[in-house]
This record gives C-alpha cells, sequence and structure tokens, in this order.
C-alpha cells in the first residue's frame, strides 16, 4: 500500500489475520487520569484504558457518567473519575478527622508515610487526591487520616475486588515496579493484588517477587502467544483492555455486524462480498474480539491502522465502537484495491501488508488466505 506515513508487517490475530499497518512516528499519549477530579478524553484513550489508570473500574465510570455505551466518548469530552474511597464509604471517608500534616522528604513513598503514622495507603491517597500511581513530590505537605477511621473503608474493597476475579496471572516484579502499576498492566485493581499476595497496608513488593494478579475474565481472556508468535506484554496488556471494554458493552449480533458491513462497503464504493469476506475471515462477523496483536473488533484492526482509516475518512475513529470499527476496515480496504495491481493482491496486503507483499510477494499462509477470502466472497455475492 501507498502512504508516505505507513510500513507494513505481519499480524496474526485470533481467527486468521490482519492487516497491521505501523504507521510511524503516530503516538498517542494521555496523562493520568486524577482519582478525584475529572478527565478530559484525548486521542486514543478508552473507558477501560481511563480505569486503569485511576484504579477504578469501566461500570464505575459509566455509572458516574451516565453512558450508555462505554465504548462511546469523545475527544474533548470531560468525565467524572470516582474512586474506591468515594464509591465505597463516602460517609465516613469525609468525616474522617486530619490527625497530622506531613512534609514529604527524600526517600519517602507513600506506604512508608502510611506505616509511620498508623494509617494506610489508600487513606492518604484519598485524603489528598493524589492519583492512582499515588506521585508525590519532595517538600509536599500531605494531610495525615487517623488511622482508626481511615481503615474501614480501606478494608471493604478487597473482598469485592478478589470475588470478581475468576482469572489471574503471574508477575515477576522488576527494578521500579510498584503495586498500582503491575496493577494497570493487567487490568487489574490495587486491592485486589493486595488481597491475593496477602500484602500489608503498604503494599511492599520486592524485586524478584512473584505476585499473583487477579484480572477478570475478559481481561484474562487474551494471551500473548498466538501461531508461534509471543507479543509485547505493553501490547497485550493494551488488548485485554480493549476487550474487557468490548465485553462491557451492548454489542451487536453477528448478522447486524454483517448487515453493517455491507451497507457501508456500498456507501463507500467497495464490493460488499470482498467486505463480507474479509470479516469472515477474520473475525466470523464477532465483533467482542481482540487478538494478541491488539488487533480490535470484527475487522481486526490494530489501532495505528485505525490511525491511518482515520486519516482516510477525515475524522477520528474509534475501533470499539462497531460502526467505527467496519467504516475502518472498509476505508484500509478501499486504499488497498485502489493501490493494487489485482484483488488478489489487495486481499493480500489486508493479511500480510502491502509492503511486504510488494517486497516479498505472497507467503504460503497468505496464499491460504487469499484463496479462503475469494471462496467466502462466492457466499456473499
Amino acid at each position: 500500500m501507498s502512504h508516505q506515513h505507513a510500513t507494513a508487517r505481519r499480524v496474526a490475530t485470533g481467527t486468521g489475520a490482519t492487516l497491521a499497518l505501523a504507521v510511524v512516528g503516530m503516538t498517542a499519549t494521555a496523562g493520568a487520569a486524577h482519582a478525584d477530579d475529572s478527565y478530559t478524553v484525548r486521542t486514543g484513550d478508552t473507558v477501560s484504558h481511563i480505569a486503569a489508570r485511576s484504579g477504578t473500574t469501566v461500570a464505575a465510570i459509566a455509572r458516574a457518567n451516565a453512558l450508555g455505551d462505554a465504548s462511546r466518548i469523545r475527544i474533548g469530552q470531560v468525565l467524572t473519575i470516582p474512586t474506591t474511597s468515594s464509591a465505597s464509604a463516602p460517609a465516613p471517608a469525609a468525616a474522617a478527622p486530619v490527625s497530622a500534616a506531613y512534609t514529604v522528604v527524600a526517600g519517602d513513598t507513600v506506604g512508608r508515610i502510611a506505616t509511620k503514622h498508623g494509617t494506610t495507603v489508600a487513606a492518604v491517597i484519598a485524603a489528598n487526591g493524589l492519583d492512582a500511581r499515588a506521585f508525590i513530590r519532595i517538600g509536599q505537605s500531605l494531610s495525615i487520616p487517623g488511622a482508626a477511621v481511615a481503615a474501614a473503608p480501606a478494608a471493604a474493597p478487597a473482598p469485592a475486588a478478589v470475588a470478581q476475579a475468576t482469572g489471574s496471572v503471574s508477575h515477576t516484579v522488576r527494578s521500579g515496579e510498584t503495586v498500582t502499576a503491575i496493577a494497570a498492566k493487567h487490568g487489574a485493581t490495587v486491592a485486589a493484588v493486595v488481597a491475593a499476595n496477602g500484602l500489608d497496608s503498604r503494599a511492599m513488593i520486592r524485586i524478584g517477587q512473584t505476585l499473583t494478579v487477579p484480572v477478570p475474565v475478559a481481561a484474562a481472556a487474551v494471551g500473548n502467544t498466538f501461531a508461534g508468535r509471543t507479543y509485547a506484554d505493553s501490547v497485550v496488556a493494551a488488548a485485554n483492555a480493549n476487550l474487557t471494554t468490548l465485553r462491557s458493552s451492548p454489542t451487536p449480533s453477528k448478522a447486524q455486524m454483517q448487515a453493517k458491513i455491507a451497507a457501508t462497503a456500498r456507501a463507500m464504493g467497495v464490493d460488499p462480498a470482498l467486505a463480507q469476506a474479509i470479516a469472515f475471515q477474520e473475525s466470523g462477523f464477532k465483533h467482542a474480539v481482540v487478538s494478541p496483536a491488539n488487533a480490535i473488533g470484527t475487522m481486526q484492526v490494530i489501532p495505528s491502522s485505525g490511525q491511518w482509516a482515520s486519516e482516510l475518512v477525515g475524522r477520528q475513529l474509534n475501533l470499539v465502537n462497531p460502526d467505527d470499527n467496519v467504516i475502518a476496515g472498509v476505508a484500509i480496504l478501499r486504499a488497498l484495491v485502489g493501490n493494487a495491481p489485482d484483488l488478489p493482491t489487495a486481499i493480500a496486503g489486508y493479511y500480510q501488508g502491502a509492503s511486504s507483499v510488494k517486497k516479498n510477494g505472497m507467503f504460503d499462509d497468505t496464499r491460504r488466505y487469499v484463496a479462503n477470502v475469494q471462496t467466502h466472497m462466492t457466499r456473499f455475492q
């Protein structure tokens, strides 16, 4: 495919394979949401990503903002981010007396400060409006709640978090890691990790320690390997977060997705039989699917390809949204068909990547993919 920002690479997916266009130099960044504040949605954000960074859940954010569909947020939208402390026991937290003021010195952590004053990490975070990372700076003045009052709300979320978790992964602690960072990486909560590993209120961990990280079933469903390939932890974590978002949102049926694909293809000047055949090969028309490569939804589009598709159509596309996912896949197909010398080469580009096909020719598995798609096309004509 000819596109000045894109190079192509092969990426395996859960039901076949998908186009993976690595858009060079295009990365979405987002600051951490403050736990007790509002958050403005930025490019690349999803509710699950915001929830993971904030130490809360998709359901809690959806309730706090009256979201009927958690996959439908827009850039610039201001969200209210609820916290465990405010959601679980607002009255006791509000009434908790401040027993001391403390000025942060070099080497301090919230865990050490909490232990020193006989309180908990959760209480210090809540009393000072710290975000999920619990970042503090030298010279910062902290309010230290009384231990007796603060301990009650901190203990309540742990059983709920463990009760909700029906899967788990093992994680070996590396230099510089915190429980908060590990929980966010796996789509879990700090409370769940603390409870599952018998950690105290300081949540102290050591390098080389193996932790059990409880995760929801939806988050645990995406592994890190497929067809002999192992994907980076960050990619798999993003895939799990996207799958959690998809499974917590209303999802069209396979018949509804097929109808969307046919209608969108006709509207965008793409052969509906081709678009349906690609989608059937990639996902079987299922939308709540994500591959280890973080290929999302019915059309199995990775975020970098989604960004390129957004440029093609002139607006930002949200790949977890069923309509936008279809538009992204069809827009990519339209570009491939427009630039390829023939249809088999265009189909191969969706699987192997147009640049790779041009440089290397079709790999054996690509030839099988093309044959499958062309066979499927006869069903949808």
